[in-house]
């Protein structure tokens, strides 16, 4: 079972946890950390995303957030940026590279696997510059099934225009396209 914080509107714990299953069954706000890897390429920015496994409990097989996790009860949105991305991507760094974006408030309804999904996170957005091809990345293959390097312009119109198969919200890229071109 995978235990996380209930939080307030602002992100704060409220001291009370609750079972992953079920803040989703039940649409209770908990947290999230989101990380996007950025790298220059001729003089173009990419964005890497990352393809979920096609066995995930919500939006399988659909290109996604570089790296995310929920984050577990008792921890913080950098420790849990940096277990995921060593999980899921086999990256080691320090918190102190990440790039605070901002934070969201995300709310959506849906269904998978015949079962509703209310899905209420407050999540904090990071970037990280990572000059390092697809091929380099070590993958956990229960999460992941690849991932790929997409020009950020060019997957800000995919995802805007549904040209693939995504759980990406524009918003968000668009908070981290705005720190990339602002320079870090």
């Amino acid at each position: 079972m995978e235990w996380l914080d209930i939080v307030d509107a602002d992100g704060q714990p409220t001291g009370k946890i609750v079972e992953r299953t079920k803040a989703h069954a039940e649409g209770i706000r908990h947290r999230t950390s989101h990380v996007w890897l950025l790298r220059k390429r001729n003089g173009h920015i990419e964005i890497l995303l990352q393809k979920r496994s096609d066995d995930k409990d919500s939006s399988p097989g659909c290109y996604d957030i570089s790296s995310a996790g929920h984050i577990p009860a008792g921890v913080d949105f950098i420790p849990s940026a940096v277990r995921e991305l060593k999980e899921e991507l086999g990256l080691e760094i320090s918190g102190e590279e990440l790039i605070l974006c901002g934070n969201r408030d995300i709310a959506w309804d849906t269904e998978f696997y015949g079962k509703p999904f209310h899905d209420r996170q407050y999540s904090r957005v990071f970037a990280l510059w990572c000059d390092k091809d697809e091929k380099e990345f070590v993958l956990q293959e229960e999460e992941v099934s690849g991932v790929m390097w997409m020009d950020l312009d060019a997957a800000i119109e995919a995802v805007k225009n549904n040209t693939i198969p995504h759980c990406i919200y524009t918003e968000e890229l668009m908070m981290v396209k705005g720190v990339a071109v602002n320079g870090f």
